[in-house]
């Protein structure tokens, strides 16, 4: 049985004394052995306060992004998959839709990154998903299946083993709009399909994740979902009471 995932990206947001209380309400508020797993993403400066401020807690922590290069060289302001897991990260997003659209990276950019974290031995959380503009020609499986078919395109399926999908549609994200739980199933389906197309046997183990406004409030309804398996949680993982409802929740 795929176990869920709770994780909490805080984009741009967080200072060291934000942080210290964020995480320390948070280890209040969550129970010592938590039944699903559970990962926060600060911004990068703060992954060694993070991970030192967790240190005994159940919650891993994870990398926001990471360069498309592996191991070192000349690439200026860029941290390298090898780098996040010497500091102790377990995850690192990769694909996210602010990345594509403002940072204008590519499919096949992301698939990049997707080979570097899985071979410095951590697990890529590949976000896809759709803008409404998308939605609304009824692309959205389309754009979906481009996005994930880049990564297939570059790793063979035998690779794939902790590859973990977060499904984002763009017109969800720090909006207050949500995909109903119909409308989020059926994109998990879909994704789901696709990889059983290559490996039933990846399709059944692989954890998709649902991200657009999740919040305690929707989150136990959109996790009774047959293919959700957990949240890949924004604005809420500021909060640490929100944020650990939504991992409840998911429990």
């Amino acid at each position: 049985m795929r176990s869920k995932l709770v994780a909490g990206n805080w984009k741009m947001h967080g200072s060291r004394a934000a942080i210290s209380d964020l995480l320390a309400a948070l280890k209040a508020e969550l129970p010592s052995e938590p039944r699903v797993d559970i990962a926060v993403f600060p911004s990068a400066v703060y992954l060694a306060d993070t991970r030192s401020l967790l240190s005994g807690s159940p919650v891993a922590i994870g990398a926001q992004n990471v360069c498309e290069k592996p191991g070192e060289g000349a690439y200026t302001g860029e941290v390298s998959a090898q780098m996040l897991a010497d500091i102790g990260c377990r995850y690192v997003i990769v694909g996210h839709s602010e990345r594509r659209a403002m940072y204008g990276e590519s499919s096949e950019l992301v698939a990049s990154k997707v080979k570097c974290v899985l071979d410095a031995g951590l697990l890529p959380i590949l976000c896809v998903g759709e803008s409404e503009a998308d939605r609304d020609a009824g692309r959205t499986l389309e754009v979906v299946a481009e996005q994930i078919q880049a990564v297939f395109d570059l790793l063979p399926v035998s690779e794939l083993a902790s590859l973990i999908v977060a499904y984002e549609p763009v017109w969800a994200i720090g909006t207050g709009k949500t995909a109903t739980p119909a409308q989020a199933q059926e994109v998990h389906a879909f994704i789901r399909g696709l990889v059983a197309e290559r490996s039933t046997e990846l399709a059944a183990g692989i954890r998709i994740l649902y991200g657009g406004s999740v919040k305690a409030a929707n989150a136990a309804e959109l996790f009774s979902q047959a293919d959700i398996d957990g949240g890949l949680v924004g604005g809420a993982s500021l909060n640490a009471q929100e944020f650990s409802a939504i991992c409840r929740a998911a429990e």
